[in-house]
């Protein structure tokens, strides 16, 4: 493998903002930006992955450089692919494009690349270099990667509150505690997804649509509703859109549902829902990142079981008292060195409202490793 150049950085960073264009559209599939440089070390071809089943992004980058990319260097954010999937093989496509030097950000943990896409440039002939912004690489990926590397999907867990941490008053009314501009940027996270986890009580409660509402998203989250008892209705606005639906359970029930509305059955030794055997479950079905809009109680579960690799909490410029309805729901701690530890990772003002996100995920990596 190749020493590194003066200017990698430069254009693996240039790969790493084209990879972030297909943040809302590319799931299940990893975000993959491309840049292709010629012996000049001008830039002649950029691509990014856009939608599962359609080119990667080398096969882009490389239609635009046609035969400016021979002799070149390619930059690429995830190792290219070895395999026949809906697409052949990139590895194949660069070596036959005549790359001289192929800059990867980092190695593809699927199984079926697994360092294979390397294996098959350098047999080639190709000179590789890996690791150029690897870290800011995985970052654009974190739910691919925990898929891949735990089995398990990354878990954003979004709250709402007022000042004083309530999220709905005595009566149940909660409309709305934040702002408009704060309910806008909540659509961000949800359109990152590949599910949305909510519970029977917030669907009863507020018949929301969970949908996403941006114009640059062209794919819907699937909604995975946790309903023990069978108290959704099928007339429910969840519903409405025909966007694939789970419905959890404990046992099976004899609910007549639409059909695009699927029943699961995950449970523990006592009779409840398993939380975690869930989410493995639903990585099973390579969804890799699921975002949380629930009620204080299952909110609460997902933290207090250490479920939660992330918290996106909205703090409204309100206050709702002390017989309002609490954030979560967790248990009554009786030493401080048991209680959950956030790594602040940024403070955002939106309108009136500040957004806060918390890392859990370094806290966490131990235990759902176990």
């Amino acid at each position: 493998m190749t020493k590194l150049m003066a200017h990698d950085n430069q254009y693996m960073q240039r790969a790493l903002e084209l990879a972030a264009r297909g943040r809302f559209t590319t799931h299940p599939n990893p975000n993959v930006g491309c840049v292709i440089v010629n012996k000049s070390g001008d830039i002649v071809g950029e691509g990014w992955h856009e939608r599962a089943g359609e080119p990667h992004a080398e096969v882009f980058a490389l239609r635009q450089a046609g035969e400016q990319a021979r002799g070149g260097t390619a930059y690429v954010t995830l190792e290219p692919c070895s395999h026949f999937g809906r697409t052949p093989p990139c590895a194949d496509a660069l070596v036959e494009a005549g790359l001289a030097r192929v800059v990867v950000a980092m190695r593809d943990p699927f199984e079926a690349v697994a360092g294979r896409g390397i294996a098959k440039l350098l047999a080639a002939g190709v000179d590789v270099s890996v690791g150029v912004e690897e870290q800011a690489a995985r970052q654009i990926n974190r739910g691919f990667l925990q898929r891949c590397e735990q089995g398990l999907p990354l878990v954003q867990v979004k709250l709402a509150a007022s000042l004083d941490g309530r999220t709905a008053l005595q009566n149940g009314e909660s409309k709305w505690i934040t702002g408009a501009e704060a309910r806008a940027d909540v659509q961000y996270g949800r359109a990152a997804a590949g599910a949305i986890l909510t519970g029977a009580d917030t669907v009863l409660a507020d018949d929301p649509q969970m949908n996403v509402r941006l114009a640059e998203a062209s794919r819907q989250p699937i909604r995975v509703i946790i309903d023990s008892q069978g108290r959704v209705q099928p007339n429910a606005r969840i519903f409405a859109d025909q966007v694939p639906c789970i419905l959890v359970r404990t046992r099976t029930l004899n609910v007549s549902m639409p059909n695009h509305v699927e029943e699961l059955i995950v449970a523990d030794d006592h009779g409840k829902v398993d939380l975690k055997t869930l989410l493995k479950r639903l990585a099973e079905r390579n969804i890799h990142t699921v975002w949380v809009e629930a009620g204080h109680r299952l909110a609460g579960a997902v933290i207090e079981q250490k479920l939660a690799d992330e918290l996106w909490v909205y703090i409204a410029g309100k206050l709702m008292g002390p017989s309002a309805q609490p954030m979560l729901a967790l248990p009554n701690y009786e030493h401080m060195g048991e209680l959950p530890t956030l790594n602040l990772q940024s403070v955002t003002p939106i309108g009136n409202d500040v957004k806060l996100i918390y890392d859990l995920s370094s806290r966490e990596g131990v235990a759902r490793s176990e």
